[in-house]
């Protein structure tokens, strides 16, 4: 191990997460959700999603912005939607809440929809559809985030980072996932980069003026860009949305007026939808299922990597014999305890 990294097993980075959550007021129930988020991005090495993102929510915390003790409220909306109410809480505990719910409606309809509102969300999204997965059934999710990206062709942060993520059974230990946000690149890797004083790639992000720039806070202070250009702007537009209006919350620039300079995570809604294979295919459904392998088989046999592969293989690292984190992110993160 080098001296810059400190090695931690699961639990430890479990421990750790649970003492500074607790430590700073968030209800047990809470605590346990972001722990297993937190957990699973350092589990996963997504650095941009793991005991960094502790410095996210500790933050959130002493803005007031998210409501510590917050009961999640489910509503039976019709056959195949469900709503939750998170209070104003955390959109990990939220999510868990309404799961059983709707994985029992896109049993019954073969198709459901969760919209979850009145959350804070700082985390990825490919959590949510893993369980989804686990559950046999196909799913979608995405989520607004606070206006940090601006639209193709403009220079004036409007849009989120606004992830889309998709998952598919699979036969084997671990279904299909894709999760990746509209924009060129996750906010956290940017306040990684910065963290680090290293420059960010071309593309990544514009200064105040809407000027090229490979400045990490110059970035931060200006806007982010989409990936792919219209295209990732229109998918954002998509997000922005069924993840806001249609569910009724929030868009990501209503989200940061919300938020009035507090600096808190983004407040807001998901949309999450879950179809049952059997839905469609009845008796059949494990037949079609086991066809789709094909198509994996024909990627990875011509030496291409599935989405979410490289996490896979990091978890099963990981499993085995820890993670290392950077040894300032360590003393950083530990400095939250007091």
């Amino acid at each position: 191990m080098s001296d810059d990294n400190v090695r931690l097993s699961l639990d430890e980075v479990a421990a750790l997460s649970r003492d500074i959550l607790a430590h700073h007021g968030l209800a047990p129930q809470h605590v346990e959700a972001v722990t297993e988020t937190i957990v699973a991005g350092e589990r996963d090495e997504c650095a941009s999603h793991g005991i960094y993102r502790l410095l996210v929510c500790v933050n959130t915390l002493k803005t007031g912005k998210v409501v510590k003790g917050a009961v999640p409220v489910v509503h039976d909306v019709a056959p195949a939607l469900v709503r939750v109410d998170a209070g104003g809480g955390f959109a990990q505990t939220a999510f868990g809440k309404g799961l059983p719910l709707l994985v029992e409606k896109a049993r019954h309809n073969g198709i459901a929809a969760l919209g979850i509102n009145n959350c804070v969300h700082f985390a990825a999204l490919w959590p949510e559809v893993e369980a989804v997965a686990a559950a046999g059934l196909v799913a979608f999710a995405c989520t607004p985030s606070h206006a940090w990206v601006a639209p193709a062709g403009g220079i004036k942060p409007l849009f989120g980072t606004n992830p889309i993520a998709f998952g598919w059974p699979r036969p084997g230990a671990y279904p299909y996932i894709f999760d990746f946000a509209t924009s060129a690149v996750a906010r956290g890797e940017i306040e990684l980069h910065r963290r680090a004083g290293k420059p960010i790639p071309e593309g990544w992000g514009i200064d105040a003026e809407g000027r090229s720039t490979t400045d990490a806070a110059a970035a931060l202070g200006g806007a982010m860009l989409t990936f792919g250009g219209h295209k990732g702007s229109a998918l954002a537009t998509m997000v922005e949305l069924i993840a806001g209006p249609l569910i009724g919350d929030l868009t990501s620039a209503e989200s940061i007026a919300l938020d009035a300079g507090a600096g808190s995570s983004p407040i807001g809604g998901e949309f999450i939808l879950a179809i049952d294979p059997a839905g469609f295919l009845g008796n059949e459904a494990a037949k079609h299922i086991e066809r789709a392998e094909q198509v994996f088989d024909a990627i990875t046999g011509q030496g291409a990597r599935l989405p979410s592969q490289r996490r896979f293989e990091a978890r099963a690292r990981s499993l085995a014999g820890g993670v290392q984190v950077p040894r300032k992110l360590y003393e950083d993160v530990r400095a939250l305890l007091g």
